[in-house]
């Protein structure tokens, strides 16, 4: 019996090595396509067959997120895990002294915050009928509000700290029920934010994968339990709210 998965953002960067890392794993897994010009999803999907089932998906439409529900409901009832890993960074410069573009900092709040809420509220019913029953949500070491330093930022981290809340609220729902929620921060991953290519972080897009995927392995094993809900980081480490 197929496993499968879903996970959001899959078309470069962290999320397409989430799903290269769950492929490996003998999950079928759905992946979220935004950019289909962007040709490394379909390359992958020549490689691996029916392990991937691609999705188109802008997690900030709300018809585009039922439409994709509607197409894992045509394959399967259940998931085993979701992966919301899909997100913009968004203007990082002006502080509350500059003029701000609140346009553009709800355009980030649409699709990090909100976008994954349309996500996990549109699969939570096939997560619940799965066995592993575990949403991973990639949080950020900007969302902390105890350990903030910048002073701009604001799209990127309201949006982050908005979806700690968000995961907390789900999991108070879910976890009776035997789910189960993981909120990680990735590390500082070399991947595509605002346009180009960070080259300068420490981690790639496949170790920061590993080691995510690697904490995901534990919280499916039979008869986990999650106690509470906690930010970590990706080897683990609790992280300050």
């Amino acid at each position: 019996m197929s496993r499968y998965a879903f996970v959001t953002g899959a078309d470069r960067g962290l999320g397409l090595a989430l799903v290269k890392g769950l492929i490996a794993r003998g999950f079928t897994v759905f992946a979220g396509q935004y950019m289909p010009e962007w040709t490394e999803l379909a390359e992958l999907k020549q490689a691996q067959g029916d392990s991937l089932l691609l999705v188109p998906l802008d997690i900030g439409s709300g018809d585009s997120v039922r439409k994709a529900a509607e197409q894992v409901s045509a394959v399967t009832d259940r998931l085993e895990l979701v992966i919301n890993a899909a997100a913009i960074l968004g203007g990082i410069e002006a502080t509350v002294e500059d003029e701000l573009d609140f346009e553009d900092i709800q355009r980030v709040f649409n699709v990090n915050t909100l976008g994954t809420l349309r996500v996990t509220n549109a699969l939570t019913g096939h997560l619940l009928k799965g066995e592993g029953r575990l949403l991973v949500n990639i949080s950020s070491e900007a969302g902390s509000v105890e350990d903030s330093s910048r002073d701009s930022w604001f799209a990127y981290c309201m949006s982050k700290s908005a979806l700690n809340m968000q995961s907390k609220l789900v999991y108070n729902q879910i976890a009776p029920q035997g789910g189960k929620v993981l909120l990680v921060h990735p590390g500082w991953v070399r991947t595509y934010m605002n346009g180009y290519f960070n080259t300068e972080a420490d981690l790639t897009a496949d170790e920061s994968a590993a080691a995510i995927l690697g904490l995901a392995d534990r919280f499916l094993l039979p008869g986990f339990k999650q106690e509470r809900l906690c930010l970590v980081d990706y080897t683990g480490k609790p992280m300050n709210w």
